[in-house]
C-alpha cells in the first residue's frame, strides 16, 4: 500500500489531475468549491495498473496555505511535482520543491499539466527544460517528467504506468512494532463518533487495540478501521488509515495529535538535529531565532539554539538544539521542516538525532558537536548503541523496536553487536523474549557509577564493613530484578564483594583509629570475662561508641540476638553446637538446661533461643524446643 502526495503552485491543476486519476475530486469543503481552490487537504485513492491500491494526499499550493500542505507531505512515499505548462515554475513552484528536498522524498515524478493549453510542442519544449533546470541538485533532477492534460485524458496512463513503476522500486514501509499514525483530519460521524485519518507508519493497528493520544494520557479503544474506503480489521504501515475511537472525544484531538499504543512513545519538547538552510532563503538561521516546526502533521512553536557558531547561513548545514513549546512525538530519523513567521516563508529542515536529549548544551561544547556529528553519520549499529546506551537495562523486544528494523534483521544486528561485545546479555539465551540486555558503555558507566557511591560510602565509614545492598540499589535507581541480573555481574567479575546483606569493593577493608582500637579491645575484654552473660547493647555503644559497635556486629566479631542482647561470635558458635549436640537426644531441651549449661540467665537463654525459633532453626515443643533444620543454626 501507498501513499502519494501532490505539490505545486496554485491553480496548476492538482487537484483536477487527482480527480482525473482517482474519479475522486478531493476538494471537500464548500468555500475550496466556490473559489476553486484548495485549502485544506484532500484525500483521494485508486488502484495502479498492478492492482495495488494508493492513496493520494492534495495538498494547497496557495501561499496562504502552505503550512496546511506541510501536515500532508509529512509521510508520503512519492510526489507528483506539478508545474502547469501554460505558466511554467512560479512562487509556490519554488517553495513545494524546497519542502520535498528538505524532507528527502525520494520517489518523485514531475508532471507538466495543462498540455491541452499550449498547443505549440516547441513551447512545451522550453517550459519542459526549464523545469528541467530548475530541478537539478534536487531529489526530483533525475525525475522522470510526464506530460498531461486532465481535461482530455492525454498522459494520464502513462501517468499511473510511471507512479507503478517507481513505486515498485521504493522500499515499503516497515513493521516495527510501534504503530504511530499523526492525524490529518479528525471528525465525528453520525453514529459512529470521533474518526481520525492519517498515514500509519511503524507498525499495525488492528480492531480492538487500545490506543493512546499522544502528546497526553487519553486512551480509548478502535472500534472501527478503513484503509482506502475499505473496511479492514487490520492496517498496516505505510496506508491511509482512518480509525474510529471509541472513549473519545472529538473535541480532545487535533491535527498534529499521534495516535499510538499505549506506552509506546514518549513525547519530547527538545530535539538534537542537523539543520540545511533553504540555499535562496532571505534569513540567516541565528541563535535563539523563533520558528514554527513541522514534523509528521505537527505544528508546533519553539526556539533555535544554534550549536557551534553564531548562525547558519542559506545553503548551509549544522547542528542545532530545538525547544519546543510544547510536546510532540518524534523518533531519530524523522524529518522536519522549519519556517519563520516574519516574513513567512520555509527556510530550512532536516532530520531529528536524538529525540530525548539529556538537557541543554553549552553552544560550543566539543564533545556535543563529536557525538551529533557520530550520530549524523551512524551506521545502523552505532545509532542503536547510542539510543540504548541511556535507557540502563532493556529487554529484547525494546531493542528491536528501538533498531526500527524488521524483525530478522534486528535480531541478526543484536546477535552482531553481542558477539563484538557491544551488546551485553543477562541471559545465556540473549535472544529469548525475556532476556534482559544492556550496552557495553551502559554497564561500564552504571559500574563507574556505584564505585563513586562505594568510594564515598566507604570514606565517610571507614569502620564499616558495607554499603546494605537495597542501599546500593535505591542510589542507582534500578528495580530489585535488574539490580540482582547486574550485581551478579559485578560479583563474578570481583568488581564488588558481597558481606552477607552488606557490599564493598574488593580492596576496602575495615580501619579503626588508635583511640577506636583501643576502645574495641575494652569492649571485647568485658565480652571475655563473661562471654555467655556480656555487656548488653546499650553498654557497648556506650563504651566503645555506636559506630564502632555496629562496625563489628556487620564483620561478625558481634553477634546480635535481639535488640539488646549481643555475643561474640565465638560464643554463638559454643552454643550452636550445644543445639547440635543435643539434638541426638530425642527429647526437647529445655530454657533451664540451656542456661545451666552456660551458666547464663535466663534472660539471655531466652533471648538466644527465641532468635533460633526466628531463625526456623528450632520449634517449641510444650515447654522445650526441637532443632528442626540444622543449617540455621547461626
Amino acid at each position: 500500500m501507498w501513499v502519494v502526495g501532490t505539490a505545486g503552485h496554485v491553480d496548476h491543476g492538482k487537484s483536477t489531475l487527482v480527480e482525473a486519476l482517482t474519479g475522486i475530486h478531493p476538494d471537500r469543503l464548500k468555500e475550496e468549491k466556490q473559489r476553486e481552490m484548495t485549502i485544506e487537504l484532500g484525500f483521494a485513492w485508486f488502484k495502479l495498473p498492478t492492482g495495488e491500491p494508493v492513496g493520494i494526499v492534495d495538498v494547497p499550493g496557495h501561499r496562504d496555505f502552505i503550512e496546511n500542505m506541510l501536515a500532508g507531505v509529512g509521510g508520503i512515499d512519492a510526489v507528483l511535482f506539478i508545474v502547469a505548462a501554460d505558466e511554467g515554475v512560479m512562487p509556490q513552484t519554488r517553495e513545494h520543491l524546497a519542502i520535498l528536498d528538505l524532507l528527502q522524498i525520494k520517489t518523485g515524478i514531475i508532471v507538466l499539466t495543462k498540455v491541452d493549453l499550449v498547443p505549440d510542442p516547441d513551447w512545451l519544449d522550453l517550459v519542459e527544460q526549464e523545469v528541467r533546470e530548475f530541478c537539478k541538485g534536487t531529489i526530483l533532477q533525475d525525475a522522470p517528467l510526464v506530460r498531461v492534460s486532465a481535461v482530455n485524458g492525454e498522459g494520464i496512463s502513462q501517468l499511473k504506468q510511471v507512479l507503478a513503476d517507481r513505486l515498485a522500486a521504493t522500499p515499503e514501509k516497515v513493521d516495527l512494532g510501534k504503530p504511530r499514525l499523526a492525524v490529518d483530519r479528525v471528525f465525528t460521524l453520525s453514529g459512529y463518533g470521533t474518526v481520525v485519518t492519517g498515514t500509519l507508519v511503524d507498525g499495525s493497528f488492528t480492531l480492538g487495540d487500545e490506543v493512546q493520544i499522544q502528546p497526553g494520557e487519553l486512551t480509548g479503544r478502535i472500534r472501527g478501521i478503513q484503509t482506502y474506503n475499505q473496511k479492514v480489521n487490520t492496517a498496516p504501515p505505510g496506508s491511509r488509515t482512518a480509525l474510529n475511537i471509541a472513549g473519545i472525544d472529538r473535541e480532545w484531538i487535533v491535527r498534529g495529535n499521534v495516535i499510538t499504543l499505549p506506552g509506546g512513545y514518549q513525547p519530547t519538547q527538545r530535539l538534537d538535529a542537523r539543520v540545511r538552510m533553504v540555499k535562496d532563503a532571505s534569513a540567516v538561521l541565528m541563535h535563539d531565532d523563533k520558528v514554527k516546526i513541522f514534523i509528521g502533521a505537527t505544528e508546533v512553536e519553539g526556539r533555535v539554539r544554534v550549536l557551534g557558531r553564531e548562525k547558519i547561513a542559506p545553503g548551509e548545514e549544522g547542528f542545532v538544539q530545538i525547544e519546543l513549546n510544547h510536546p510532540v512525538v518524534a523518533v531519530a530519523g524523522d524529518r522536519y521542516v522549519l519556517r519563520i513567521p516574519s516574513p513567512p516563508q520555509t527556510i530550512a529542515g532536516g532530520v531529528v538525532l536524538d529525540p530525548q536529549p539529556s538537557g541543554r548544551y553549552r553552544l560550543k561544547d566539543e564533545q556535543v558537536l563529536s557525538r551529533l556529528e557520530r550520530l549524523a553519520e551512524a551506521n545502523p549499529g552505532e545509532e542503536l548503541l547510542h539510543n540504548l546506551d541511556r535507557r540502563g537495562m532493556v529487554s529484547l523486544s525494546e531493542i528491536k523496536a528501538a533498531a526500527r528494523m524488521e524483525d530478522q534483521q534486528a535480531r541478526q544486528l543484536i546477535e552482531d553487536l553481542i558477539t563484538k561485545g557491544d551488546l551485553i546479555a543477562f541471559s545465556n539465551e540473549p535472544l529469548a523474549a525475556e532476556s534482559r540486555l544492556m550496552t557495553a558503555t551502559g554497564f561500564q558507566h552504571l559500574t563507574n557509577k556505584a564505585k563513586t557511591i562505594l568510594i564515598e560510602f566507604h570514606q565517610e565509614n571507614p569502620t564499616r564493613l558495607g554499603m546494605g545492598r537495597e542501599v546500593l540499589k535505591t542510589k542507582l535507581g534500578l528495580n530489585t530484578a535488574d539490580f540482582s541480573l547486574i550485581l551478579k555481574r559485578w560479583l563474578d567479575l570481583g568488581r564488588i564483594v558481597q558481606e552477607g546483606a552488606l557490599l564493598r569493593l574488593p580492596e576496602h577493608q575495615v580501619k579503626f583509629t588508635p583511640a577506636q582500637q583501643k576502645k574495641k579491645e575494652e569492649l571485647l575484654g568485658k565480652f571475655e570475662q563473661s562471654p555467655f552473660t556480656p555487656p548488653a547493647y546499650a553498654e557497648c555503644v556506650q563504651i566503645a561508641g555506636e559506630a564502632l559497635v555496629n562496625s563489628l556486629i556487620e564483620s561478625g566479631v558481634l553477634y546480635r540476638v535481639n535488640g539488646d542482647v549481643v555475643f561474640t561470635r565465638q560464643a554463638v558458635g559454643e552454643m550452636s553446637n550445644f543445639i547440635l549436640e543435643r539434638s541426638h537426644n530425642p527429647l526437647p531441651f529445655t530454657v533451664a538446661e540451656f542456661r545451666d549449661r552456660f551458666n547464663t540467665s535466663r534472660k539471655y537463654s531466652l533471648a538466644f533461643l527465641e532468635h533460633l525459633d526466628d531463625l526456623k532453626a528450632t520449634r517449641r515443643d510444650g515447654e522445650g524446643r526441637l532443632l528442626i533444620n540444622p543449617v540455621n543454626l547461626p
